[in-house]
């Protein structure tokens, strides 16, 4: 389990402000590949390594929560996005997508022949 923190794209200043003394916690902005940027908190409390994942004009794509996840994980974690029971939806921004990985735990995969054929692209 690698989480990471790339602090040179942390928050400095203003109301999201953080430093590096807040180790895994705080506000980032970071430029992605195609030279867009997306906006990025990131938590380790309560059990749980988190982001959240936003953009101004749209949710964040498949590409960018990929390019997100290789920022603040390694390539051998496992992280989730959660459809959790309709009741206990939460949405308090239109285009804010979630990443979490449970600490001390491994997530339970399916095989990868459930998804699709592997390297079939």
């Amino acid at each position: 389990m690698t989480f990471k923190v790339p602090n040179k794209f942390r928050v400095r200043e203003g109301r999201m402000a953080s430093s590096d003394l807040d180790g895994n916690n705080g506000a980032f902005l970071v430029r992605l590949a195609h030279g867009q940027e997306v906006r990025v908190i990131d938590s380790d409390a309560f059990g749980w390594q988190h982001v959240s994942v936003s953009r101004r004009d749209r949710c964040p794509t498949w590409d960018e929560m990929c390019q997100v996840k290789a920022i603040f994980w390694g390539d051998e974690d496992c992280v989730v996005q959660y459809h959790p029971p309709k009741e206990d939806y939460v949405n308090n921004h239109q285009f804010c997508l979630h990443l979490w990985m449970p600490t001390g735990q491994i997530i339970p995969q399916p095989p990868h022949w459930m998804v699709g054929v592997k390297d079939a692209a």
